[in-house]
């Protein structure tokens, strides 16, 4: 069975720091189509970061600049740092990989995507 797992999440404040984990359980991360996705109260989900189907990290214009995803292999996780946090950053952030693609891109909502639980993050003004 699949699992991920968040963690990381917590409070700061306006121009901190986060640095958020995703740990997989009987999956191994691919180079490709993972990625972190945020959602806020009352908005839809959508992506953040993630590395896409050629493994070239994309990143949402919100956080360009200042988050970067990566992979440590030898633990098998998902990291994305987070810099420079502003309170429009305030969000359930969630890890997601998926081992399909739709019209040429990740299917994040396919039967072979997994997403973990999430982690809150509140960033204060």
């Amino acid at each position: 069975q699949v699992q991920l797992v968040e963690s990381g999440g917590g409070s700061v404040q306006t121009g901190g720091s986060l640095r958020l984990s995703c740990a997989a359980f009987g999956y191994t991360f691919s180079t490709s189509c993972i990625g972190w996705f945020r959602q806020a109260p009352g908005k839809e989900r959508e992506e953040v970061a993630y590395r896409d189907r050629y493994g070239w990290p994309r990143y949402a214009d919100s956080v360009k600049d200042r988050f970067t995803i990566s992979r440590d292999t030898a633990k098998n996780d998902l990291d994305l740092q987070m810099s420079n946090l502003s309170p429009e950053d305030t969000a359930m952030y969630y890890c997601a990989a998926t081992q399909e693609y739709r019209l040429g891109n990740c299917n994040w909502y396919g039967s072979r995507a997994y997403w973990g639980q999430g982690t809150q993050v509140t960033v204060a003004s």
